[in-house]
């Protein structure tokens, strides 16, 4: 018998949130959050990228994302370059790319965890089935990359 939808939801967001608080603490040492690392892939895979594509990607307002920026250019994560006509793009400093590539292999380790108990049959099926949920319309980020 299948369970109430609320209570499907409510376990996608309960394992949502088991990523998010074990991804921040894994990342912690390394002197960055989960929202930042995020950041900071999202700019490597989808370069040239507008902050308000960014912010769509990330899940925040442009407001957000942009104080986010400023803070990441402030560490120098991240830097600004000249765009087309009077758009500024931002890229990633060597700092910031090092730091994503470290975060890698945290979040790797986190998720490989998580889903350690599903078999790679179950593993392929429940990534068929999200796939299938999320191919519905809504409000899609600009680009098919992958989130946690």
């Amino acid at each position: 018998m299948t369970r109430p939808l609320q209570s499907i939801g409510l376990s996608v967001k309960r394992l949502q949130m088991r990523h998010h608080r074990a991804l921040n603490a894994r990342l912690a040492p390394l002197g960055v959050s989960l929202v930042q690392w995020d950041a900071l892939r999202h700019l490597d895979e989808n370069p040239g990228a507008s902050l308000h594509d960014l912010a769509l990607l990330t899940f925040q307002s442009d407001q957000s994302f942009g104080t986010l920026a400023g803070r990441m250019i402030q560490r120098g994560l991240i830097e600004r370059v000249p765009g087309p006509g009077r758009a500024v793009r931002h890229r990633l400093s060597e700092k910031g790319r090092a730091l994503r590539q470290a975060g890698d292999t945290i979040v790797e380790g986190v998720l490989r965890e998580s889903f350690a108990p599903l078999t790679p049959a179950q593993l392929a099926a429940f990534d068929e089935l999200l796939t299938t949920v999320l191919a519905q319309p809504g409000d899609e980020p600009v680009s098919a990359g992958r989130t946690e």
